[in-house]
């Protein structure tokens, strides 16, 4: 890794040289070249090594977690590297997939509902497999083409009719994991021994209302809007109340009420244990907690990453109530044709690569369940240490609010909300804007840091190519964090711009 860095630094020390002949410019320009793809290529074989020694890693910790659940928990817990299996079990849950889409069956105390889920839950090849698996595809399309010159694939007849049988999979672990709700046995609805149980952490326990956590401010009657504010991944109600909410003007705060929220396993709100986090259970926390029971009958919202996924399907939801939609690094992209939506989705948001960083903790938050695991119970079980040490070595220097929404969270929240919303969400999306392209008639409007090493800018302009009239901001110099942290006054007279002309 410290190679490729020095190889990089070469290339932009070579880039600043002072203007040369131009034969000399041309003997430059091949050796960049040639360090260019040196860089890569060693940062790609770099990379193939370290993932390749995770996988068998992950496979490690998934036998020892096993172990230490049935010891302390006295059940041996489901996870998501048992395979399919086609059965129908007794408890009365079962996941159906078809055509690349996966549901779950569930029981509430008057209907059945099918919960969607992502397939990239349980279909994540390893490395090694995945290579291996394309090598030998491309192997045998070079040796058709060889023979054939070109190959057309037809549809059969039986494609083409319609005729075609469906396949219904189940998967133990989904079915495990619920038959508390049917089948009558124990549910899980606090942490597990692997999460945090202090007071902060579980303070939605002693609650007698399962809603979520909501800092509101501004009047205490209905003013003249209401705004909603839906944090990223991995984060907490205090991206907004830490940073906006102290800069926005008088005026606004005697205007309009502000609803930030704690997404459901996220900070102060209920943490589930048995809970699959879907689409559905998110957008129903937030009508439960913030929409109903404050009465909001018309609203702008303002996401973050993440959150622009929950608000643009809440917008769906709510066409005629939804005045502004306010999107920062959405990660919207586009997916090609005859492609898996949610697995393309995953390897755009995790490509399995050490550098940036950023996408190197990306990728194991999304490739590993055990791995993430495992740095759940050191990082966020023991959260309250990190963060004295934090404290202790900044001399209170860093915003601590980052660390609390960075550290309170479950993994089991963590990672079905990572699969499920972002990666599961990737086949809707498009259905969403153009709705909202077609249906609605709210201000959109979307800001992006160019320095964004996670969600790529390209994803803000796709968002624009769906819905022409949306304004996209590219900020400079700002990436995926502090697009807001380090520009939050002139971000706070943005939105009241935003509320302004939107409720005129």
């Amino acid at each position: 890794m410290s190679l490729y860095l020095c190889l990089w630094g070469l290339i932009s020390y070579l880039k600043g040289a002072v203007v040369m002949p131009i034969s000399e410019r041309a003997v430059m320009g091949k050796t960049m070249m040639v360090l260019t793809l040196t860089g890569r290529v060693l940062h790609d074989a770099v990379s193939f090594i370290v993932f390749s020694f995770l996988d068998i890693l992950d496979l490690v910790l998934c036998f020892a977690f096993k172990a230490v659940d049935l010891i302390i928990e006295a059940e041996w817990k489901p996870c998501y590297c048992t395979s399919a299996k086609e059965a129908i079990t007794s408890s009365g849950k079962i996941l159906v997939s078809e055509q690349g889409e996966s549901k779950i069956v569930c029981l509430t105390s008057t209907k059945l509902r099918l919960e969607e889920i992502s397939d990239t839950l349980y279909a994540r090849t390893s490395l090694v497999s995945e290579i291996s698996k394309s090598t030998v595809n491309e192997l045998k399309r070079i040796k058709v083409e060889g023979k054939s010159g070109t190959v057309t694939v037809q549809p059969s007849e039986k494609m083409k009719k319609g005729n075609m049988r469906s396949t219904f999979t189940v998967n133990s672990t989904i079915v495990e994991m619920l038959q508390g709700k049917i089948g009558g046995q124990h549910s899980h609805p606090i942490s597990r021994w692997s999460d945090c149980d202090c007071k902060f952490c579980t303070s939605w326990t002693t609650s007698s209302k399962e809603t979520l956590f909501v800092r509101a401010e501004g009047p205490k009657e209905k003013g003249e809007g209401d705004v909603l504010f839906i944090h990223g991944f991995i984060s907490s109600s205090a991206f907004w109340t830490e940073t906006l909410f102290p800069n926005f003007s008088h005026a606004a705060k005697s205007t309009y009420r502000l609803f930030a929220i704690d997404l459901l396993g996220f900070g102060r709100s209920p943490k589930p244990a048995d809970s699959l986090y879907t689409l559905r259970e998110h957008l129903d926390m937030i009508e439960r907690s913030v929409l109903e029971p404050y009465e909001v009958k018309s609203f702008h919202i303002v996401a973050h990453s993440l959150g622009c996924i929950l608000a643009l399907a809440l917008a769906v939801k709510h066409p005629g109530s939804v005045k502004s939609l306010t999107l920062l690094a959405p990660p919207y992209y586009i997916v090609p044709k005859g492609v898996l939506a949610t697995q393309h989705v995953m390897r755009q948001v995790a490509p399995r690569r050490l550098w940036p960083l950023i996408t190197f903790g990306a990728s194991i938050a999304c490739w590993y369940e055990h791995i993430s695991r495992a740095i759940c119970l050191v990082i966020c079980k023991n959260h309250r240490l990190w963060e004295f040490l934090t404290k202790l070595v900044t001399r209170n220097r860093i915003k601590t609010f980052l660390i609390e929404g960075f550290f309170c969270h479950t993994h089991n929240a963590a990672w079905h909300t990572l699969h499920n919303i972002i990666c599961g969400t990737g086949s809707k999306l498009e259905g969403y804007l153009d709705s909202i392209r077609d249906h609605l008639k709210c201000d959109v409007n979307i800001f992006h840091g160019k320095n964004d090493e996670l969600i790529p800018v390209e994803c803000s302009y796709n968002v624009q190519q769906k819905v022409p009239r949306a304004r996209v901001k590219v900020i400079e110099n700002e990436d995926h964090i502090t697009i807001v942290v380090n520009r939050q006054k002139a971000f706070a007279r943005e939105l009241e711009e935003i509320w302004k002309r939107s409720s005129g």
